[in-house]
């Protein structure tokens, strides 16, 4: 049974949720009424360098008893049950019966969140799925699943089930992400029109193996779409009165040995007419750049060069001008209350710590996580359409509408006071 949490109790969490979204997410038709719960029982799966990561924040986050953990590593097992122990909690179960015993741990263990940070990302989906069919609420590493088929699983089991399934998508909670959403709901852009994005990551540079690529067999497409989709899906509201209508995609041959592409480059457009251009580089060298370019019929914001012009505002015509002022006076409610202690945290410019916050705390109030299945669904299958569109001479995809219409009237996430 949930911990139900009593009248004053949940006013005070409710209180101080209150200054990031408004909660405004999807809710599944089968589901039961939200239930808060005083603390969040969690399972975690995958031990790596990633989930060690994760399981450092949960431990730190206030109504979060960790329950389990599970890698196929022994000694990861053993690893995440002392950081537990050390963090003044019981011990919790451990599971390292081979690749397939997160089954075991969302059959057997009471729980109401599994996390996945599994590498390789091919179990993103099935652990998913599993944790769900057992009637946990789970949320993911990125991406949520490799192809479509994948992602339409993930769709229907979280409509069959009532449970939410999230992506763990910590690029929506940087700070000048955070930033340009808040100012676009303000209308300070006008009407947006275009936006810029890419995964742009030289990965042989710093040392941490392969490119990153969802699977051997994807050797041309975008294979890590959601750090840069994500932040624009929500600018530009998918699934919440807006949609991905088509893609095409192209990609410059590979060199240097290096299999498949060297760069993907995909376009996107929205039924609502706007568009997209998405870059996926890691293969050649290059700086770290996102890009998130941000272009409206009033003005244009560009995080590589952190600085913003808008017509008949900027003090200089056709001049870019900088950040500061903007920040003082529409930084996001979310951090306005909490980056300090975000950052203070550290992972991402304190973006990783907001993420699990973010959820944690929907779920003890009992409300819709930010990010749900169909924003993990429709950010994820940019892979396959990629590579397919690739493969047939860039020819035009059309994205799979995974809410089945309910995007019309789904509201986009809200910014309270704005």
């Amino acid at each position: 049974m949930h911990a139900h949490l009593d009248r004053r109790d949940l006013l005070r969490i409710t209180a101080a949720g209150a200054t990031a979204w408004a909660m405004g997410g999807a809710t599944f038709a089968s589901e039961a009424e939200p239930r808060p719960m005083e603390t969040v029982r969690v399972g975690l799966v995958g031990i790596g360098n990633r989930g060690t990561w994760l399981l450092k924040i949960l431990l730190g986050l206030e109504g979060v008893q960790i329950k389990a953990v599970c890698d196929i590593v022994e000694d990861r097992v053993a690893k995440g049950q002392d950081m537990v122990t050390a963090a003044g909690q019981a011990k919790p179960a451990g599971y390292s019966q081979g690749e397939t015993d997160f089954k075991r741990l969302c059959e057997t263990e009471d729980l109401d969140l599994v996390v996945n940070a599994v590498r390789p990302w091919k179990w993103h989906a099935p652990i998913c799925v599993a944790a769900m069919t057992a009637g946990k609420h789970t949320a993911t590493e990125v991406p949520a699943a490799e192809t479509v088929e994948e992602c339409w699983q993930l769709v229907d089991t979280a409509e069959k089930t009532g449970r939410h399934c999230v992506i763990l998508e910590n690029c929506c909670y940087f700070r000048n992400v955070m930033l340009v959403h808040h100012m676009l709901r303000k209308g300070l852009f006008g009407e947006l029109r275009h936006c810029e994005a890419g995964y742009q990551h030289y990965y042989q540079k710093v040392g941490s193996g392969a490119p990153r690529s969802a699977d051997p067999l994807v050797q041309t497409g975008n294979s890590y779409p959601t750090h840069a989709i994500g932040p624009v899906a929500q600018w530009m509201d998918i699934n919440r009165g807006n949609r991905f209508d088509y893609l095409v995609s192209m990609s410059a041959d590979g060199t240097r040995g290096n299999p498949g592409a060297d760069i993907n480059t995909s376009l996107i457009r929205t039924v609502n007419g706007q568009t997209i251009t998405l870059y996926y580089d890691t293969k050649l060298p290059r700086p770290y750049d996102l890009i998130y370019r941000v272009q409206g019929t009033q003005g244009i914001y560009s995080a590589t060069l952190d600085q913003i012009y808008f017509e008949g505002r900027s003090p200089k015509s056709e001049t870019w001008e900088p950040m500061d002022e903007y920040y003082k006076q529409y930084e996001h409610p979310l951090w306005k209350s909490w980056g300090q202690k975000a950052l203070s945290q550290g992972g991402h410019g304190g973006a990783d710590w907001l993420t699990l916050y973010r959820l944690i705390q929907a779920l003890r109030i009992g409300a819709a996580p930010d990010i749900d299945v169909y924003d993990a669904a429709a950010w994820s299958c940019i892979t396959e359409l990629s590579e397919k569109s690739v493969a047939k001479r860039s020819s035009p995809m059309d994205f799979p509408d995974f809410t089945r219409g309910r995007w019309k009237t789904t509201p986009p996430i809200g910014i309270l006071g704005a």
